[in-house]
């Protein structure tokens, strides 16, 4: 009895072993089958010319599978795991094929083409469809390339590495091209009108993520102050269901919160009560105008609020048409003076948000001018991130003056203001976020080892916090990519476009800082950037160009992967300075048959001296140089190039019509750096 019940206790232990390795294999296909094949094998699909070609999935162990492509044949046999892998040979480009994967059941993939893949990956400006792109009707209608496919990997957050992605193939038709990410698109669409190959593009990006979300917890957790970070995962991890309750009564509240605050922005009533001159604020809050409200006790808070300000009007002002500018407000804006509207910028219903962070000048009439106490009331609604006046934090940005600059000073409104939130938001309903690592888990790791040809990358806005150590994060992330598929595969990026208003005196910001951090990641092998820095929009963050986006991308891979060795790629990069006199020249790689002024007088250099006060400087090319001076700064040390986060303006090119790469010659410490 003993010898017998050890035998059923073996047979029953061997039935929970399969019955276990058949639930982890059929993970891969949420669990459905004990027979699946990787989503990235299936019809329409684009593999990798001239390397060992990978094909996986899940299988009851010890389960043989054999696949055929192209009169070639190979076997795998499931492992403990249910995970097997066949390898079948190098191709050359081609097509279209039949796969057969045969095992348990017989899987045909039709429509299998051979040529270069290419990982398209990063935040929003990655994910940004076609649809969301200027000319798109014209581009729609010429989105005829069958030999063009995208595979789209749905949005997956994990706290641990997926086996399986989520996306699908598709083929480059009108229909399909407009949810396309548009700067993967107009990449592959150049490149295979050079190449006339198959082009195939792994879309993994999702808009608001930090190169931290797309790296690896092997190497993220190496990097120093990274222990908040995972102490936060965690706690979402173990707590993701409590998080998640409560959703639908959330949104409910919400939902209702928008309607009331649709419902008092046509308040006439409130709104003339906020901004009449009599209106007692005496306890109200006061706050600094430079600084968003967040920073200054209102965290978190979203809705209706309202600035007043008290302001002396001269005598010599009385009559005469002023100009007031309330700043950057974020993001809709109702400015009130003495009592009376003079201009609004945005609406709440519908939603028009487009104004956020620029810059607003209203005219005041002459008649409405009286000397003496005058009082400025504005009214601001945000629901999104930070809010308040002047978000650029650029005091010049906020004054009274008259209409006629000549007729005297100006008034600055970059002081105190009372300040009160009439009405808050309710925090919305819970979203789980991207977090350290919990992208490579849901939407990398799957991939690999798909072969590719190379990746291309638009990311980094939202690294602005720290972006001094993007620099060592986002080449550690290349690296991490690299040896997990066991290849150095290039990998090229888009330097980040100019956004918000430029500003009036030479400053640095965290976006010049970002930029510098993804040319410091040149210094990889087979890396390559494409600027953007001159096809940006000051008022929005996705700039509709994306078409030149994705011919610089193109050119960078045409001339440093594909060969075309007389192709100008890159636009003038700065190598190094020289100082003469009151003057320092400056000499530049990647001139492209000569420099150019674009437009005329060359803006946005700026220089300064040992005491590091940087102004704007005049600047002339002379031969292949630039001679840059101000009669300001007697002895220059340093000089920086388009160094802000919008340069607008900056107009050294070359001959070949590429702008040059943002520069500062000096070494000073810069925001985030410490």
């Amino acid at each position: 009895m003993f010898m017998q019940g050890r035998f059923v206790s073996r047979i029953l232990c061997g039935i929970m072993l399969v019955f276990c390795c058949c639930l982890e294999a059929g993970q891969g296909n949420n669990g459905k089958k004990d027979f699946v094949v990787s989503k990235l094998f299936a019809d329409h699909m684009v593999f990798q010319q001239n390397a060992k070609l990978p094909v996986w999935g899940w299988a009851v162990p010890g389960t043989k599978v054999s696949v055929k492509l192209a009169g070639n044949s190979s076997s795998a046999v499931a492992g403990k795991d249910g995970k097997w892998m066949a390898w079948l040979p190098p191709l050359k480009a081609g097509g279209p094929y039949e796969l057969v994967i045969d095992g348990p059941e017989k899987i045909s993939v039709k429509d299998v083409l051979i040529g270069d893949v290419w990982i398209c990956s990063g935040q929003s400006n990655m994910e940004m469809p076609v649809r969301n792109c200027m000319n798109k009707e014209k581009e729609y209608a010429a989105a005829n390339y069958p030999s063009i496919r995208q595979f789209g990997n749905t949005k997956l957050i994990a706290y641990e590495p997926q086996k399986d992605t989520r996306g699908r193939w598709s083929v480059c038709t009108p229909k399909n091209v407009p949810h396309w990410t548009a700067v993967g698109y107009f990449f592959g669409r150049d490149l295979y009108n050079k190449l006339h190959i198959p082009i195939g593009l792994i879309n993994v990006s999702w808009g608001g993520t930090r190169v931290e979300a797309w790296t690896s917890r092997e190497v993220a957790e190496k990097w120093p102050r990274v222990k908040n970070e995972f102490d936060r995962l965690q706690y979402v991890k173990e707590n993701r269901k409590k998080l998640l309750s409560g959703i639908s009564k959330q949104k409910k509240d919400y939902a209702n919160a928008r309607k009331k605050i649709a419902v008092l922005e046509k308040d006439k009533a409130s709104q003339k009560k906020y901004a009449a001159p009599g209106f007692d604020d005496s306890n109200w809050k006061t706050l600094i105008g430079t600084r968003d409200y967040d920073e200054q006790g209102f965290k978190g808070y979203h809705g209706i609020c309202w600035y007043r300000k008290t302001v002396d009007i001269p005598a010599a002002w009385a009559g005469k048409d002023l100009l007031l500018s309330p700043g950057a407000v974020d993001e809709i804006e109702t400015t009130y003076f003495n009592g009376e509207k003079v201009g609004s910028r945005g609406s709440f219903e519908p939603m028009v948000t487009k104004y956020w962070n620029q810059s607003r000048v209203y005219k005041i009439p002459g008649a409405k001018v009286k000397a003496g106490k005058a009082v400025i009331a504005v009214r601001v609604i945000n629901v999104f991130g930070q809010g308040g006046l002047s978000s650029n934090h650029d005091a010049a940005d906020m004054y009274l003056r008259p209409a006629d600059a000549s007729a005297g000073r100006k008034i600055s409104l970059a002081g105190k203001w009372k300040f009160d939130f009439v009405y808050n938001l309710p925090p919305k309903a819970y979203r789980e976020h991207p977090k350290i690592t919990n992208l490579f888990n849901g939407m990398i790791n799957p991939l690999i080892p798909f072969p590719v040809k190379g990746a291309i990358w638009y990311q980094g806005e939202s690294n602005a916090g720290n972006a001094y150590e993007y620099r060592v994060r986002f080449a550690d992330m290349i690296r991490d990519w690299r040896t997990r598929w066991n290849d150095e595969f290039p990998f090229y990026w888009v330097q980040l476009a100019n956004f918000q208003s430029p500003k009036k005196k030479p400053g640095v910001d965290n976006w010049a800082v970002v930029r510098e951090s993804q040319d410091a990641t040149l210094k990889l092998p087979k890396t390559g950037t494409a600027l953007a820095i001159d096809i940006g929009e000051a008022g929005d963050i996705h700039p509709k160009n994306k078409q030149e986006v994705g011919r610089r991308l193109a050119l960078v891979a045409r001339a440093k992967l594909y060969g075309e060795k007389d192709l100008v790629y890159s636009g003038p990069r700065y190598k190094s300075m020289q100082k003469s006199g009151n003057k320092i020249i400056l000499s530049f790689d990647h001139i492209g048959g000569g420099l150019v002024a674009k437009g005329g007088k060359l803006n946005r250099f700026a220089i300064a001296g040992a005491d590091r006060k940087f102004v704007w400087a005049d600047a002339v090319i002379n031969g292949n140089n630039v001679v840059v001076s101000s009669a300001k700064v007697k002895e220059p040390v340093a000089v920086r190039y388009a160094y802000e986060i919008n340069p607008e303006g900056c107009n050294l090119y070359n001959k070949a019509g590429l702008p040059a790469s943002p520069f500062r010659t000096d070494n000073w410490p810069v925001p985030t750096q410490k």
